[in-house]
C-alpha cells in the first residue's frame, strides 16, 4: 500500500511539474513573439512559411543593392543635368556676343573685348565638360577614370574617354546609362565636317582677334555652328531629363514592390499581436492557477488526508 501511495505521489510530482514546465515555454515563446514581432523562431515551425520568408529576403537584398544603384544614377544624372545646363548658358551667352559682334557698328575694340569673353567662355565650357560627381567620377568621359577633355599647347581640345558611359542596374532586368559620354552632347556636324562646341568657340575667338579677314563675317559664320552646339547640347539634356524620369519611376515601383514584400513576410511569418497577447494572458492564467494548486497539493501528507 505504501508503495503505491509513494509511486501515485512521484507520478503527480512530474506530471505537474511537466505540465507547468509545457505552460512556461509556451509563455516564454509568446513572449518572445510579441518582443520581435515574429511567429517562427526556427524553420521547423512552419517550413513552407520559412522557405517563403527566405525567398522575400534575399529579395530584399537584391533590391538593396538595385536602390543604391538607382541612387547613384539619380545622383550623377542629376549632377550632369546642372552642368548640361550651366554650359547651355554659356553657349547662349557665346551665341549674344556672335550676334554683337556680328554688328557693323561694333568697333575693333568692342571685338577685342567680346573675343576675350569668348576665350573665358570656352575655358567654362571645358571646366563643365570635366566636372566630377560627388564621388569624384567623371560625368562626361564615359567608363574613362580621368578628365574627358584635354587642351593641347596650340588650343586643340581633343575627347579622351570612352564612348560608353556605362549602366547601372537599377531594378529587375531595368538598367539605365548614368550619363552621356562628352561628343554626344559636345560634338555635331558644321561645315562640311565633324566639330564640337569648343572648336566653333575657338574659331570666334580667333576671328575676332583679327584671325580672318573680316572679323564681322567670322562672327556671322560662328552663328551656325553656335546655334548647332545648343541644338546638340538641347538632345543631350533631353535624354538625361527622360533618364532621370525613369530613373524616379523605377524607384515608386521598387517601394511600391518592397512595401508589398513587408506585408507578405508580416503574413507569413509575423505575429498577431492581439491574438498573441490574447493567448499569453490565458498561458500566463492557467500557469499561476496551476502553481498555486501544486503548491497547495505538494504540502499535504498522507497523514493529513487520514
Amino acid at each position: 500500500m505504501a508503495l503505491a501511495v509513494s509511486t501515485s505521489t512521484l507520478g503527480f510530482h512530474r506530471s505537474a511539474q511537466a505540465y507547468q514546465a509545457a505552460l512556461r515555454g509556451e509563455a516564454e515563446a509568446l513572449q518572445r513573439q510579441v518582443a520581435t514581432g515574429e511567429r517562427l523562431e526556427r524553420a521547423s515551425d512552419d517550413p513552407v512559411a520559412a522557405a517563403r520568408l527566405r525567398a522575400l529576403a534575399r529579395a530584399d537584398r537584391i533590391a538593396g543593392v538595385e536602390a543604391g544603384n538607382a541612387l547613384r544614377a539619380r545622383e550623377e544624372l542629376g549632377a550632369a543635368s546642372d552642368r548640361m545646363d550651366q554650359m547651355a548658358s554659356t553657349l547662349v551667352r557665346a551665341r549674344e556676343l556672335a550676334v554683337l559682334a556680328a554688328n557693323g557698328a561694333t568697333s575693333a575694340e568692342g571685338r577685342a573685348a567680346i573675343a576675350t569673353e569668348v576665350a573665358a567662355l570656352r575655358e567654362t565650357m571645358l571646366s563643365l565638360a570635366n566636372s566630377t560627381s560627388a564621388n569624384g567620377e567623371p560625368l562626361f568621359a564615359g567608363q574613362g577614370s580621368g578628365p574627358a577633355y584635354v587642351e593641347a599647347a596650340d588650343g586643340t581640345v581633343t575627347y579622351v574617354g570612352t564612348t560608353d558611359a556605362g549602366e547601372l542596374e537599377v531594378g529587375p532586368g531595368i538598367a539605365v546609362q548614368r550619363g552621356l559620354a562628352g561628343p554626344a552632347i559636345l560634338s555635331f556636324d558644321h561645315a562640311g565636317g565633324p566639330s564640337d562646341a569648343f572648336a566653333v568657340l575657338g574659331a570666334l575667338e580667333q576671328g575676332l582677334r583679327g584671325g580672318a579677314g573680316d572679323p564681322a563675317m567670322a562672327a556671322r559664320d560662328s552663328l551656325v555652328g553656335l546655334d548647332a552646339a545648343i541644338e546638340t547640347l538641347g538632345r543631350g539634356q533631353a535624354v538625361v531629363g527622360t533618364r532621370l524620369a525613369w530613373v524616379d519611376t523605377v524607384e515608386t515601383i521598387a517601394s511600391q514592390m518592397g512595401e508589398s514584400r513587408a506585408v507578405e513576410a508580416a503574413d507569413a511569418g509575423g505575429a498577431d499581436l492581439a491574438a498573441t497577447i490574447s493567448r499569453l494572458q490565458q498561458v500566463m492564467t492557467a500557469l499561476e492557477a496551476s502553481q498555486a494548486s501544486y503548491a497547495r497539493l505538494a504540502s499535504l501528507s498522507l497523514f493529513d488526508r487520514i
